[in-house]
């Protein structure tokens, strides 16, 4: 994953997938006319950001989702003192047909350029973050998929439809396939493909019916019951982080005190009264 940091406050990060995530603050700054061959996906967070597109004028305030089509012309303003603050998603079209080939139905096309849809407000923020920080194939893929699920009605689209009943055996194996490379960065189509579901959105049904969680959720889960283990018989915070897939010892601690109320050093402590003689991070 690579990170931009550009002037007045502006966060791009662009994922492997191809997507991309802005988090922008300006109060003088303004857009030309302009245009983007992907999709762009957008929450104002503050203040209020007013741009032309179709035509004519729109003002999104807080909670505002713009949605704005590949080659359509817009530009982009602050519509009130104080400027605004925003979240953009870029999806790449083909990115967007492929999480869309289940729903056939001629080119895909946003009913406005601005509504009030507050779930898909709340799930680009979180996929904004998610891709932002995370350094977890499955966390980023499936904090996408929860915006392009929020985003089929506004396309035009149906709900998605999965095949009834349990897939044990999909579940199984992917619940195994998370066993045997704990360390490893499984992306959500890769462990689709070898669990033997016929995509992503498959595997995440079949594997919530018999877990009751995400293949991520679980994952982390049994990280940190790794982790757990390693400290317990010694090992340094920084050499678990690493043997267990946690992206730093920083991660691991974030998770393990989430978890369990300490930190790995303090339980590393706990169990062996062995010390951390470096500075512990929590």
């Amino acid at each position: 994953m690579k990170r931009l940091f550009l002037p007045d406050r502006v966060q791009l990060v662009h994922d492997a997938s191809g997507v991309e995530a802005i988090h922008a603050r300006f109060s003088a700054h303004a857009y030309d006319l302009h245009r983007h061959d992907d999709w762009l996906v957008g929450v104002t967070d503050q203040g209020v950001q007013d741009f032309l597109c179709r035509g004519a004028r729109r003002r999104s305030t807080p909670g505002c989702v713009i949605l704005i089509e590949p080659q359509e012309a817009h530009d982009g303003q602050a519509g009130a003192a104080g400027g605004f603050v925003y979240r953009m998603l870029y999806l790449p079209r083909p990115w967007l047909a492929a999480g869309l080939a289940d729903a056939p139905g001629g080119e895909p096309g946003f009913i406005a350029s601005l509504c009030d849809d507050p779930p898909l407000g709340q799930a680009i923020r979180a996929a904004c973050r998610v891709l932002s920080r995370s350094g977890e194939r499955l966390a980023r893929d499936a904090a996408l998929d929860g915006v392009l699920d929020r985003l089929r009605p506004h396309l035009g689209r149906k709900p998605r439809r999965l095949p009834p009943g349990r897939d044990d055996r999909v579940a199984r194996r992917a619940r195994e396939r998370l066993h045997d490379d704990l360390a490893g960065d499984p992306g959500a189509d890769a462990l689709a493909r070898a669990a033997g579901a016929a995509d992503r959105f498959q595997l995440a049904r079949a594997f919530r019916a018999a877990y009751g969680t995400s293949p991520h959720a679980y994952l982390v889960q049994i990280r940190l019951l790794r982790a757990r283990h390693l400290l317990s018989c010694g090992l340094a915070p920084a050499d678990v982080a690493a043997a267990c897939g946690f992206a730093d010892q920083s991660h691991l601690g974030r998770r393990f005190r989430r978890a369990y109320g300490v930190t790995p050093a303090a339980y590393r402590a706990l169990c062996t009264d062995v010390p951390d003689r470096r500075r512990a991070i929590a």
